[in-house]
Order: structure tokens, then sequence, then C-alpha cells
């Protein structure tokens, strides 16, 4: 995971503060925090529960701990302004992506560095990936619903589809996607990639953020094509490879907004009439819904698994929920029980890099918005 000595830090008398707000009840990261605090001396720690992912208004934090704290840990609450909060050395987020506080004064109107947890979720999202992919592809929901009419019907569970040979395409080439090609990999299948940039070196294909260990593409070697862009040209000669697996793994950008709609699902379907399987663990609006409905009615699209939706909590009344080959989760692929212990050793190793003077690791570029 790299970066920064072992060796607890013994030396200094001033005392700084780690202020942490997050859902996860404090013993759930009580022996990583129990490490920081024993190669961290000179730091304090104070720990709010915020019962509710994204509802920071439920949460009260006193005024003299945000106005002390040097460094935040949250998951979406913050300060009210940055000048409320003089202190802080960066804001470490312990979700992937930042768009929920995108027009917060901190994110607008400052420069505390503002670091996402991108690595953390690789492994957990990339298991919920696969098995929607193979749910789907051996029947399973079909198979299912015979088990509960105590049915034996072999016909059913016929004309699986196996996946070696098979192309799985990662639109969004991170800590997520990079765990999908590790599995996807060894299940014979081939990888392309697509990132915002181009990645023509080996070099610029490292991953050099936060890797749990034994997991991911830390070289990039996965992969047999690499694609890039933001434009839809760009997408739309990525889409033309037949993709049997579609992963979205993107942030949520302007650019991204509505990545794939009604030319993009036909395109899928002229270079895989077979039909490509759609995974999104991005965000809800990356996918045009009415056009992913459509696509699913008119079969230009085999399936999809969605544990994001647009917008969220998905309504009773939405159509998506009847749309046929559909799979839904309520925004969970990347729970784990080791998820908070993952999150606070991102934290951990940054804390290590501000005091080693090393470079923050998944620091948020404002413009970007990611």
């Amino acid at each position: 995971m790299g970066g920064g000595s072992e060796l607890p830090q013994r030396g200094g008398s001033e005392r700084e503060l780690l202020l942490c707000v997050q859902p996860a009840k404090e013993e759930e990261s009580a022996k990583t925090i129990a490490e920081l605090k024993e190669e961290f001396p000179n730091v304090d720690v104070e720990y709010i529960h915020q019962q509710f992912f994204y509802a920071p208004q439920d949460v009260n934090v006193p005024q003299e701990l945000y106005k002390r704290a040097t460094y935040l840990w949250t998951i979406s609450w913050l300060p009210p302004t940055a000048s409320a909060a003089p202190n802080l050395k960066f804001i470490q987020f312990s979700s992937a992506g930042v768009n929920h506080v995108a027009k917060h004064p901190i994110y607008t109107d400052s420069k505390i560095p503002l670091l996402s947890a991108n690595g953390v979720h690789g492994p957990q999202i990339a298991e919920w990936v696969i098995m929607m992919h193979l749910i789907h592809s051996h029947k399973y929901i079909d198979l299912y619903e015979q088990q509960k009419q105590k049915t034996w019907k072999q016909d059913t569970g016929r004309g699986v589809r196996d996946n070696p040979g098979k192309t799985v395409g990662i639109l969004g080439y991170g800590s997520i996607g990079r765990q999908v090609a590790r599995v996807a990999t060894a299940m014979g299948m081939n990888v392309i990639a697509y990132t915002a940039s181009p990645r023509p070196t080996p070099e610029s294909r490292r991953d050099n953020g936060f890797i749990v260990p034994g997991t991911g593409d830390p070289d990039g070697s996965f992969p047999s094509a690499w694609y890039s862009g933001l434009d839809k040209a760009s997408l739309h000669k990525f889409l033309e490879t037949k993709i049997d697996l579609l992963v979205l793994a993107v942030p949520l950008t302007k650019e991204t907004t509505h990545f794939l709609s009604t030319e993009e699902f036909a395109l899928l379907n002229k270079s895989n009439p077979s039909g490509t399987y759609v995974a999104n663990i991005a965000r809800g609006q990356v996918i045009d819904s009415a056009a992913l409905i459509k696509a699913l009615e008119s079969k230009q699209i085999s399936g999809a698994a969605l544990d994001v939706t647009d917008p969220e909590p998905l309504p009773k009344e939405d159509p998506l929920w009847d749309a046929p080959n559909v799979l839904i989760t309520p925004h969970i692929s990347g729970a784990t029980d080791v998820y908070a212990e993952r999150a606070c050793q991102l934290l951990r190793e940054n804390l290590r890099r501000v005091r080693d003077g090393g470079k923050l690791i998944n620091e948020v570029d404002r413009k970007r918005g990611y």
C-alpha cells in the first residue's frame, strides 16, 4: 500500500485531533483506531456515530470539536464552512465518490484536500458484479423459483452461457474495475478497459492508489486493449467491440451523466446481438433510466444488474422495478464486514503521508469531480 514509515511517531508535543463522524459504530474500527493511536501518539481521536450514511443533518457534532480538528474522517457530514474548521489538514471520506458534497462550501470555496476512499470497495463490489452476472447467465432466478415450487425440470437450466472466451468491458478502470478484471480473467474472460484519459505506457497503467493486498491489477496487466475519452465518439468505439458483460464503474460527472442512453444501447445490440449484460455499480444517473427500460423491453441487451438507480431510493411506482431481466439491490454492493477497518487503514496511510511529507492518496480534483 506504499508510503511512509511503519514506526510510531514518538517525537513532538503538539496535540492534533482526528474527528471521526462515521455510520459504522466505533467498535467496528476499534482495532485499527487503536493501532492508529499507537503509531500517532500525538493524535487524539473523537468518534461520533452518524446513524445514516447520507443524512448529515441527523448528527450533532459539537462546534468545539470541528473548530479544533486537524483531520476529519467522514462519509457525508461536513462543518458548515472551511472557516469554521480552520485547522483541517485534510478530509478523508469513507465513500468512493464525493459528488454528494459537491455543492457544499468546503468543496466549492476551500482548498482543504478532499480524499476519497477509492480502493476500499474493490473486493466486495467485484464479487457482487460477478455474482449478478452468474445468476443471470446460469438462469438461477428461474431455477430458484422452480425450487420454491418443488419442481424438478432440467430444461430450465439448459442454455447456460459460461464465461471462457467472453469479453468483459470495464467502463472506468479504477480499483473496482481492476478487481473485476482479476476475477473475470480467472474465469477465462477477455478484459478491455476504458479510462477518462489515455494510458499509453506501462507506467500510466499502474494503480498508484490504495490497494487491498492480493487484489486488483496493480500493473494494469489484465486488459487486452485500452480505450479512453469522455466524448461519445470514443465511448462508441469501445461499445462496438462485442462486449458480453459491461461494467459501469465511472464517477458521476457532467460528462458521464446519461453516458449510456438510446444510441449506446443500440450500439451494444448491433455489436452483440446475443445480448450484453450491463452491471451498474457507479451512480444511477450514469444510465438514462428510460432508455434502459426500453432496451430491456426490446431485448437490445440481455439484462441489467443495478446497485444504483436514479433516483434513490427507487419509488415503488417506478417502472424500472418491473422491467424484464433486471436485478436491483439498494446500493449495498460496497458493504462488507471489514469496510470500516479498510477505510481506517486508508486514513492511517494518509496520516503517514502528512507526517512524512508524501503525496496524499486519492485526493479529489475538484474540477474533474473525482
